[in-house]
């Protein structure tokens, strides 16, 4: 039997200690606690990883401090599009939706795709007309305004610049501070591991942008027979290093522990000018939490014991 296992992850970036308050340090990790928890007990039920990383998701994104669901990020035009994948690793099935609006938590729209459809990705309108006959949950817009993110999204405009949800040399409380993508992956008693990952992107995106979160194998990948990740930071770098499929692909290629894949990978991504991390986790319940920037948002928890952090290690 299979170490049961569960790792989080809520945006990487510049993360600074002498730039956090304490109220404000404690707020995170009460959002980190409460996702870690939900999908934990369902593990220790003897429940399936798929439910527990749709579970610890949807926490983070109902948490207002993170960008996914409740705290996405602006659009240009002063929208939240919100992207989210998850993927099976027992069945090598995936779902994920794009470009969605007034869902209020996408993942859950993201596993109906996997379970209910033939496709991979749906996005924009034809989504969130599926989301309408499976009965998935909206909210007006008013639930996914928060005053920090559009004073994010002012700020941008008032630049002229598109901006990932971190930045550098800001404190967290101040609105150009920006933290982001989340996601959760697991492993449970039977050795099956699932992947899941949400965004709202980037603030003051235009033209449709789509990142790599809801793209299977760039933000995204899960394979019993290696790893399962989910990944955050600038997107692009992920989609052109497949990032999330290359952790797996050194796993079952070359034959590398899931530890020296990871590092390898976040080596490549850094090689490729790319910035941001992933958390990943094996068949046997092994756990990797690895980034380039100065810091990520985490926590893991299995019958080794539990850690939350945000720093860089």
């Amino acid at each position: 039997m299979a170490k049961a296992a569960l790792a989080i992850h809520g945006g990487a970036g510049t993360i600074l200690r002498s730039e956090m308050t304490k109220e404000l340090e404690r707020e995170y990790r009460s959002g980190l606690q409460t996702a870690l928890d939900a999908g934990w007990s369902i593990l220790t039920a003897g429940g399936s990883a798929l439910d527990a990383v749709e579970a610890s998701v949807i926490e983070l994104e109902n948490f207002p401090l993170f960008n996914a669901g409740r705290g996405a990020v602006f659009t240009n035009d002063g929208r939240n599009e919100l992207d989210a994948s998850i993927m099976d690793g027992s069945l090598l099935k995936a779902g994920a939706v794009a470009l969605v609006r007034n869902i209020k938590n996408p993942i859950k729209l993201a596993r109906l795709v996997m379970e209910r459809t033939e496709h991979i990705l749906l996005a924009g309108e034809g989504a969130n007309r599926f989301a309408e006959e499976m009965n998935v949950e909206f909210a007006d817009d008013s639930y996914f305004f928060t005053e920090h993110r559009y004073k994010q999204l002012l700020l941008a405009r008032e630049d002229n610049a598109v901006r990932l949800d971190h930045s550098s040399g800001v404190p967290v409380g101040n609105p150009k501070s920006k933290i982001g993508t989340v996601g959760a992956v697991a492993c449970d008693a039977n050795g099956n591991l699932v992947a899941a990952t949400s965004t709202g992107g980037m603030t003051n995106k235009k033209f449709g942008r789509i990142g790599d979160t809801p793209i299977i194998g760039s933000g995204t990948y899960a394979d019993n027979q290696a790893c399962a990740v989910s990944c955050t930071g600038h997107g692009e770098y992920f989609m052109l290093g497949s990032t999330a499929f290359d952790v797996a692909a050194r796993m079952r290629y070359k034959g590398l522990s899931l530890a020296e894949a990871a590092s390898e990978t976040i080596a490549r991504l850094t090689e490729i000018g790319g910035d941001g991390g992933f958390i990943a986790v094996d068949q046997l319940g092994n756990l990797s939490l690895v980034f380039n920037s100065d810091g990520m948002y985490r926590g893991t928890i299995s019958s080794d014991g539990s850690s939350i952090d945000i720093y860089g290690s």
